[in-house]
C-alpha cells in the first residue's frame, strides 16, 4: 500500500530580489524588502502555509541583474524564525560547494534549536557558474560536484547522530567532529535534495533524502522523475514509498482572468514575449483564477507530490489569503 505523507503547501520568501517579480524589487531599497521578507513571513506563518523557503544565491539569478540587493539565505531565516511560531523554515536549495558540509551540519542544528524544531535542509551540488566565479569558488564537473554532495550529506547526518564524528572521503574529511547542541528533530531534520540529473543526482536522492524536490518541472517531468527514483530506491534495498516528493511551481493567483493578466504584462521578464513568459512559468499550470490552479495543483497531487513551494508572482498578503482559502482548504 502507498504509504501516505499529508499536503503540504510552502512558499519562497522574498529576499531583496529575485527576477523583477516582487513588489518593491525596482526601489532596490534594503530596509524595505527586508521589512517586506519579514512581514510575509509572518503573515504565512498566521494563514496557514506550511514553510517558508529561502534561495542560496549570492546574486540575483539573471545576469543582467548582479548588482540588485540580495539577502543571504541562512542569515535572512535566522532572523525569520525569531519572528515566527509555527511554520517551517527551509532553503531552496542550499548550494553544497559554497559551505563545508561541518559548517552545514553545525548551522542547520543550531537553526533547529532557534526554530524549536522547525528547521529543514534543502540542499543541492550547485549549478550557478557565474555566481561561483565571482565568489572565487571552484567550479568543477557535474559529476564532480554531486560526488561532492554525496560525501557531504554523509558527514551532515554522522555529525547530527553521532557523538564524534569521522569521515575520510575524496573531497572531504572530519576527525571526531562534535556537534553539540544536536537538532531538536530526530532522527534529524528533514532532508531535501534538489536537482534534475537522473544518472548520478537522483541516485544521490535515493541514498540520503526524505524528500526530493524539482524546480519548475511539468507533471509529466516529475514523474519521469518519480519513476527514475523508484528504481534507483530498488537497486539500493530502499523503500521508495519512504520518499515525498516536492515541486517548485511559479504561481500567479486572482480572482479573475483579467487581474492575472495584468500581472502577467506587470512583471513579464524583458526578454520574454508574454506567451514565452507564460511557458516559462511551466505552462502556466498554476497560473489563473483559483479554480484553474487548483486544476493545476492536483495534477502534481494525482503522481503523488506532497509538498507544494509557491514561487508567487506579484507576491503580498491578499494573494497567500486567496491562496490558502481556495487552494489549500481544497486541495
Amino acid at each position: 500500500m502507498q504509504k501516505q505523507h499529508e499536503l503540504e503547501f510552502g512558499l519562497t520568501i522574498p529576499q531583496g530580489w529575485r527576477g523583477g517579480d516582487l513588489p518593491l524589487e525596482e526601489e532596490n531599497d534594503p530596509a524595505k524588502q527586508y521589512e517586506f521578507s519579514k512581514s510575509i513571513s509572518v503573515a504565512a506563518d498566521r494563514i496557514g502555509f506550511g514553510s517558508i523557503c529561502a534561495y542560496d544565491h549570492f546574486i540575483p539569478f539573471y545576469s543582467d541583474d548582479r548588482d540588485k540587493n540580495i539577502f543571504e539565505c541562512f542569515t535572512l531565516l535566522s532572523a525569520l524564525a525569531a519572528i515566527t511560531e509555527r511554520i517551517k523554515i527551509g532553503q531552496i536549495v542550499t548550494c553544497n560547494s559554497y559551505r563545508n558540509p561541518s559548517l552545514v551540519a553545525k548551522m542547520v542544528s543550531t537553526l533547529d534549536i532557534m526554530s524549536n524544531g522547525r528547521v529543514e535542509l534543502g540542499i543541492g551540488a550547485g549549478w550557478y557558474e557565474q555566481e561561483y566565479i565571482a565568489y572565487g569558488y571552484h567550479f568543477p564537473s557535474n559529476v564532480s560536484r554531486i560526488k561532492q554532495l554525496d560525501e557531504s550529506l554523509s558527514i551532515i547526518k554522522a555529525m547530527w547522530k553521532e557523538e564524534r564524528a569521522s569521515f575520510e572521503g575524496k573531497y572531504y574529511r572530519i576527525k571526531e567532529a562534535i556537534c553539540n547542541p544536536k537538532p531538536i528533530q530526530k532522527p534529524h531534520p528533514i532532508i531535501m535534495i534538489g536537482g534534475s540529473g537522473e544518472k548520478y543526482l537522483l541516485k544521490v536522492v535515493a541514498k540520503h533524502a526524505d524528500r526530493y524536490n524539482l524546480f519548475f518541472g511539468t507533471p509529466n517531468e516529475m514523474k519521469t522523475k518519480i519513476s527514475v527514483l523508484k528504481e534507483h530506491c530498488k537497486s539500493i534495498g530502499r523503500d521508495y514509498k519512504e520518499l515525498q516528493y516536492s515541486i517548485v511551481l511559479p504561481c500567479i493567483i486572482k480572482g479573475t482572468d483579467q487581474e492575472v493578466n495584468q500581472v502577467l504584462v506587470q512583471y513579464k521578464r524583458k526578454d520574454k514575449t508574454l506567451e514565452e513568459y507564460l511557458q516559462y512559468l511551466v505552462g502556466g499550470v498554476a497560473v489563473g483564477t483559483p479554480e484553474k490552479v487548483l486544476q493545476g495543483i492536483k495534477k502534481y497531487i494525482d503522481i503523488g507530490v506532497t509538498h507544494f513551494i509557491l514561487h508567487f508572482i506579484g507576491l503580498d498578503e491578499t494573494t497567500l489569503r486567496l491562496f490558502d482559502a481556495k487552494v489549500i482548504r481544497s486541495a
